[in-house]
């Protein structure tokens, strides 16, 4: 199995700013610096557009200040594409490499007009196919996360993506994800069974003992969600690395990947404890994790009606979308059955934001 040419070097290793910047230029290129100073390779953001992501209706998420639609905080953080060309020319400019993730069509045809080196699909649109199919056309080098995902799920996403432009990264859709469920001998499974490489989305909160440990495992690329302090109002800053946990990060990585897997797995072992290290190495086979269960086909993407739907309405591309469930929600159809849904017509009346169904 050949590596990807932009894996160098190895492990490649990427801070996800994702929106922790809060839409601040002046702190997206904040934290692009701070992620260098800390060893990052490559740093990651999110190209937010609300109506791509979720319904209205979708419910809420607890803040300090009180409960918040998560739609309206989502609708806080689009931006307009010149806003990602700046942090991608900056990131550059700092000898990183620039990633983003789109999360439907029009924010992919956004991130293509930037000519992107790289691109990757996050664990909710594993299943979203329209999304993989368009990804798949640009001919480069692809990072799919597996979070939230059986391994059907996997299988069809790969069909879209040459084998040697993608890696595949192993991950639990839980924040935080508890690292004693995270089967990390995943990555050889998956590696193995793909012909793919293989890599980690880590949502666990110690900076050390699953990235290094998925060294052991064959990984080849590690992210990690990338903050300038926990106390920032970000989605994922409570879950996220600071400056001084992902430069420790990084050292105990630079450090692991000039030792053979056993090494590895002896040090963290008498750091850990071996039984701890054996329950996150897991049995290697890949199923949802205990964490992440509850959230499939909720945080996947799935058939939902955008406004209200009378019984005999015909379906069409303004009245249906491919949506997360998310929080309240009753999940739909797969998206692979919504070009065979349109022009078909309603058999009952739908509320908006509700589930598609056969």
């Amino acid at each position: 199995m050949g590596y990807c040419s932009f894996i160098t070097p190895l492990p490649f290793i990427i801070a996800e700013l994702g929106t922790s910047h809060n839409g601040d230029i002046a702190k997206a290129k904040e934290m692009v610096c701070a992620a260098k100073e800390s060893g990052a390779d490559c740093v990651k953001v999110q190209i937010v557009k609300a109506d791509e992501i979720l319904h209205p209706n979708t419910g809420t998420v607890p803040l300090p200040g009180g409960s918040v639609r998560l739609y309206d905080m989502f609708k806080k953080l689009e931006k307009p594409i010149e806003f990602y060309a700046q942090i991608k020319d900056f990131a550059e400019s700092k000898k990183l490499e620039f990633l983003a993730t789109p999360f439907g069509l029009e924010s992919a045809a956004e991130l293509k007009s930037l000519q992107p080196k790289i691109v990757k699909a996050a664990s909710p649109e594993l299943n979203y196919v329209q999304l993989l199919q368009e990804l798949g056309t640009w001919n480069v080098p692809a990072l799919l996360s597996s979070g939230v995902s059986k391994l059907s799920d996997i299988e069809t996403a790969l069909t879209f993506f040459d084998t040697d432009k993608i890696v595949l990264l192993h991950c639990i859709t839980a924040y935080p994800a508890p690292e004693d469920q995270y089967n990390l001998l995943c990555l050889r499974s998956l590696s193995n069974v793909f012909g793919v490489q293989c890599g980690i989305s880590d949502h666990s909160l110690d900076p050390v003992l699953v990235p290094v440990l998925s060294l052991a495992c064959g990984g080849t690329v590690i992210e990690k969600h990338f903050c300038l302090s926990h106390n920032d109002p970000g989605l994922d800053d409570k879950i996220a690395l600071d400056s001084k946990d992902f430069s420790t990060m990084t050292r105990h990585l630079h450090i692991a990947s000039t030792k053979t897997e056993q090494n590895i797995i002896d040090e963290l072992s008498y750091e850990y404890g071996r039984e701890k290290v054996l329950k996150v190495l897991g049995n290697g086979v890949k199923k949802l994790a205990k964490a992440e269960e509850a959230n499939y086909m909720r945080t996947n993407r799935s058939i939902h009606a955008v406004c209200d739907i009378k019984a005999g309405t015909v379906f069409t591309k303004e009245n249906i979308a491919i949506l997360r469930t998310e929080k309240i929600l009753t999940p739909g159809i797969a998206p692979i059955f919504y070009e065979s849904i349109l022009g078909k017509t309603a058999s009952c009346d739908l509320s908006a934001g509700q589930g598609v169904l056969f």
